[in-house]
């Protein structure tokens, strides 16, 4: 396929890639400010769950903290205009303690996809489901009860 028969990326989409590769793989979190919306809904695949670009950002220096070197591959972004699916694959060391669990110094990596509402160019819902097992499996460990942000309402998937 020759370049003028790629379908360009929808704005969407491209925001959906900057969440992985600028704010996570850049640890860039000012990169949140510019893509989520005020009344962000996230649920990571840890089983976090916030509300708010804060909450988000409570996350993020928590996994950052434990996982130093977190990696998102992108396999797949799929387009459905106000909601953007993609598939990646997680990787990182356990370099330093998350929801009370010491450093393992562990290596670990697993399949995850994540579904992105929007609305006026930001993401205002982010539900991100992965395969989990292997994680904890690597870590030597049974996973925690989903950790809630104690300040926030449990977070539901949209019922759109």
């Amino acid at each position: 396929m020759t370049p003028e028969h790629i379908t360009p990326e929808s704005p969407n989409v491209a925001i959906v890639r900057r969440f992985h590769e600028e704010l996570w793989n850049g640890w860039n979190l000012a990169v949140a400010d510019e893509i989520l919306a005020p009344g962000l809904r996230f649920r990571g695949s840890l089983g976090y769950s916030s509300a708010g670009i804060q909450g988000f950002k409570d996350y993020f220096k928590l996994a950052r903290n434990a996982f130093p070197d977190l990696r998102a591959e992108i396999h797949e972004l799929i387009d459905g205009r106000d909601v953007v699916v993609a598939r990646v694959t997680w990787s990182a060391t356990h370099a330093g303690e998350i929801f009370g669990i010491p450093p393992t110094g562990r290596k670990w990596n697993y399949a995850a996809a994540a579904i992105f509402h929007f609305d006026a160019g930001r993401v205002t819902d982010a539900w991100v489901v992965g395969d989990t097992q292997e994680f904890w499996r690597v870590l030597g460990i049974a996973p925690p009860p989903s950790v809630q942000d104690p300040a926030r309402p449990p977070i539901e998937p949209s019922a759109r």
